[in-house]
């Protein structure tokens, strides 16, 4: 099975439309920044995903990493929203809390034909020589450290659909911190919700 890599396409706009971890989140007008349940500190957003006819955002608190169960979906240390991709302006950052990585980075798309994630990712790193090139990857099947895990819809309790993993960064002076693991995207286009969770 081909996997579609995000792969570092340089920098970008801290505002762009298109693929980026960093910057700033496009939001309903109405858009309240998430907070974490368990520090109450701002969180700080990682990621615009656009896909056909939704924008995910996805944030994670970074106030006090290891302590706000990040690793969960429903730990309150993390939250992905689903939004319709037109009537979306700029939020509004909150003064206090790690709101935002270091660098606004693009992305762009490349399939590798291999089976599994990580496979697929080495291919890539081996032939561009920059392993931290590979930002994650849209669909395909999750390369779980932990598969029971896999999150049920708050709102359905249907098993929710993988959408993409993260990586921490291309850089790691700039990058989030997923404890040197990967971050899953997970959505229920149905009940209009998302989830995010890290597993080291």
């Amino acid at each position: 099975m081909a996997h579609t890599l995000m792969v570092y396409d340089g920098t970008t706009d801290a505002t762009s439309a298109g693929p980026r971890t960093g910057g700033l989140p496009l939001a309903p007008a109405d858009f309240d920044w998430p907070r974490c349940d368990t520090c109450r500190g701002a969180m700080q957003f990682l990621a615009h995903l656009p896909f056909d006819d939704v924008v995910v955002a996805v944030f994670s608190c970074a106030n006090e990493p290891g302590r706000c169960a990040q690793w969960e979906a429903f730990g309150g240390g993390n939250r992905a929203f689903l939004f319709p991709p037109d009537g979306l302006v700029p939020a509004t950052v909150p003064e206090a809390g790690e709101t935002r990585l270091g660098a606004v980075t693009a992305i762009r798309t490349e399939v590798v034909d291999e089976d599994a994630y990580d496979d697929a990712r080495g291919v890539y790193g081996a032939r561009v020589g920059r392993g931290r090139a590979v930002l994650g990857s849209w669909g395909g099947e999750p390369d779980w450290y932990d598969a029971d895990g896999w999150p049920s819809c708050p709102r359905c309790a249907r098993r929710m659909d993988f959408t993409a993993h993260l990586e921490e960064g291309y850089e790691r002076r700039t990058a989030a911190d997923f404890g040197g693991g990967l971050g899953y995207v997970l959505t229920c286009a149905p009940c209009t919700r998302a989830v995010f969770l890290t597993q080291g």
